[in-house]
């Protein structure tokens, strides 16, 4: 069994997590949920001689570079504050090219800078392309290029190149034609290989690095997919949404070029995987599901070819184009070694014969393993958290249940370790977004945490959620604070309905959306909750789409569409608005950064809440942005809630570790 633990410097990079076992119904150890994960991704070198991986940091995510021999560390790499590296490819086995991104809060999404670096065995960090010249916190092995405001992004890193990759290039407009270039990795020098034929444009390339495809979309936000049939010819029009209703997404070429696999979002129904033939234009289904949408694609071992998807339907599962592959079969191995998790092919050797594969469940955050496919034999190389104790993690169940419209929704309930799994406290915890966004099997940590303070959680696919298909999404359309909630009210109702809760202790706790949905539910439903608890929350809807409106028309329009352009009801759909309908205690946290949702909701939720006589207790932080970075915050936080929620529920608070470090 291999491990990375070597080094100093690796153990204080890689092995950042600490035990999660152990705790009892007495008390809780927030730290061991705290501390961030080792890496958050991992890949293996073309020829198998090192490993890259991302290391999340305080208030950044840096690019580590090591030997895979003796797990030397040879190379690292970070932007500095708020700067993170969204995705790395290996170029080569001497280059690591990664882009950069940035965020303000731990549960922001990062935005693309449009940033390509490059990172070298020898620890030298250049920036290739992109709007950045000088970075700080790299050190002073960058090399700035010339000032060019561009984007850029990774199309294809050329399987048969050493020193060549092909990257999109835009320019900072509005509404851009793109390009793509091909790219020195060492100098960063590029020359234009194909122009887009329709604005905003991704692209993908056959298995010979031809671009292809070049899938965009006009001022009219509806997207357009062209192919051409080899290198030079002109770009065909394949799909139009405003024609066809729908869109295609294309996922990748078969092994001969000669079939475009293609993702179609359709009005009705979850997506479908769709054969394209290039010569005919036939369009023929391969893989459809009744309720979900394919939640990843899953590529060949030996030549990147899409070959099937992993299903979130309930617990994970895979489904293939050719069921009889040898994918397939390799696949279906890989599961019976590893009952109740879903090991996923995440980078490959390019000879295929070794491939890093991770294995995962609602207990297990993640193990990798590095697979030999020739001698079938597989070695442990790291977890992503290696304190954790999976026997000691609460158990995540599917559930199934009918809106009071008859709208079928689905959504997961924790189960604590140990438990009966009857007439338990119960935290509701609506997800964030809130559109798009869907609620999964796998690891979360605030579940656990929650889960180990003798709680059941209860996670809603609500309507406008993700992963149910397009209608299902539209379906929450200017639904804030009225069927989204309601879903919510029902599948309350319906876990307590189950025995599984107690009825008479329930609180609900949110983050984002969700703490907008949490102030909400205790407004609408004022006896249904014993108390509630918002985490970096919106609250007044007129505030937010002004904002949205300053930011860009096209937030504005996309925020008017979705949240609504009626403002009386806007108002009446804000918390902070009808704050005297609210019966129970509140918790409030946000941080004096956040871009997101701006404290300025959660000072105007909490004087409402004062002004109602409501009482209400906070925590904010004015260095802090979308979800708090710094430990310490984070610890103060989620004890604050421990003790906020054990005072209504009863459960357990955190322990003398956790609630001593201020």
């Amino acid at each position: 069994m291999i491990r990375f633990a070597r080094a100093a410097c690796i153990a204080v990079t890689l092995m950042a997590a600490s035990s999660l076992a152990g705790a009892t119904t007495r008390s809780v150890d927030v730290d061991g949920f705290i501390k961030r994960d080792a890496f958050t991704q991992i890949k293996i070198s073309p020829t198998g001689e090192y490993f890259a991986a991302t290391v999340p940091m305080a208030d950044r995510t840096a690019l580590v570079i090591l030997r895979r021999s003796d797990n030397a560390l040879l190379a690292s790499a970070n932007l500095g504050r708020n700067k993170h590296v969204a995705n790395f490819w290996w170029a080569s086995d001497g280059y690591v090219l990664f882009s950069g991104a940035e965020k303000i809060g731990e549960l922001d999404r990062p935005q693309s800078t449009g940033d390509i670096y490059a990172t070298s065995i020898n620890g030298k960090t250049d920036i290739l392309v992109g709007q950045s010249v000088a970075v700080m916190g790299l050190g002073s092995n960058i090399r700035p290029k010339k000032i060019e405001r561009v984007a850029a992004h990774m199309v294809d890193t050329l399987r048969d190149s050493e020193t060549e990759v092909l990257v999109s290039v835009q320019p900072f407009t509005q509404d851009p034609f793109t390009r793509v270039d091909r790219m020195n990795i060492v100098t960063g020098r590029r020359t234009p290989v194909a122009r887009a034929p329709v604005r905003n444009a991704s692209f993908l390339t056959d298995h010979a690095g031809e671009v292809r495809v070049a899938n965009g979309l006009h001022t009219d936000n509806a997207r357009r997919l062209y192919l051409r049939k080899g290198k030079g010819d002109e770009w065909t029009l394949v799909n139009d949404e405003t024609t066809s209703n729908r869109i295609d997404w294309p996922i990748g070429f078969s092994n001969d070029n000669l079939t475009l696999y293609l993702q179609s979002e359709r009005d009705d129904g979850p997506d479908v995987i769709v054969a394209y033939d290039v010569a005919s234009g036939a369009r023929k289904e391969v893989l459809r599901d009744d309720n979900r949408d394919p939640s990843s694609i899953i590529f060949s071992i030996t030549n990147d070819a899409p070959v099937g998807v992993l299903y979130e339907d309930g617990k994970a599962r895979t489904a293939f184009f050719d069921p009889a592959s040898s994918d397939a079969r390799q696949y279906r191995s890989l599961e019976a070694a590893f009952p109740d998790h879903s090991p996923l092919v995440t980078s490959q050797t390019k000879d295929g014969k070794l491939t890093l594969v991770q294995v995962s469940s609602d207990r297990n955050p993640g193990d990798y393993y590095l697979f030999d496919t020739e001698g079938k034999t597989a070695a442990h190389v790291l977890s992503r958290r290696a304190g954790v104790d999976p026997e000691q993690m609460a158990e995540v169940r599917p559930i199934t249940l009918k809106a009071r419209d008859g709208l079928a929704l689905t959504g997961y309930v924790s189960i604590p370790h140990g438990s009966t799994g009857k007439d338990l406290p119960m935290v509701v915890m609506p997800h964030g977004g809130p559109y798009g966004i869907y609620e999964s099997w796998f690891f979360d940590t605030d579940t656990q945490l929650l889960s180990a303070a003798g709680y059941a959680v209860l996670r809603l696919n609500y309507r406008g959620s993700g992963n149910h298909g397009r209608s299902f999404q539209q379906a929450g359309a200017r639904e804030w604070g009225g069927k989204m909630q309601d879903d919510l009210t029902d599948a309350t109702r319906w876990v307590v309905a189950q025995g599984i809760a107690d009825g008479n202790r329930v609180c609900i706790h949110g983050v984002s959306y969700g703490g907008y949905a949490a102030l909400m539910g205790v407004a609408k439903e004022p006896s249904l909750y014993r108390c509630a608890s918002g985490y970096v929350g919106v609250y007044d809807l007129p505030l937010m789409q002004a904002a949205d409106g300053r930011d860009s028309k096209r937030l504005g329009n996309w925020s008017k569409d979705w949240v609504g352009d009626d403002a009386a009801a806007l108002a009446a759909a804000s918390p902070n608005r009808i704050a005297d309908r609210i019966k129970v205690p509140v918790f409030l946290a946000a941080g004096g950064e956040d871009e997101i949702a701006p404290i300025e909701h959660s000072r105007r939720m909490e004087k409402a809440l004062v002004a109602a006589g409501v009482p209400v207790q906070t925590l904010y932080y004015a260095t802090e942005g979308h979800g708090f970075y710094v430990e310490e915050n984070r610890r103060e936080y989620y004890t604050r809630l421990l003790a906020f929620l054990g005072a209504h529920l009863g459960g357990a608070t955190a322990g003398p570790s956790s609630a001593g470090a201020k």
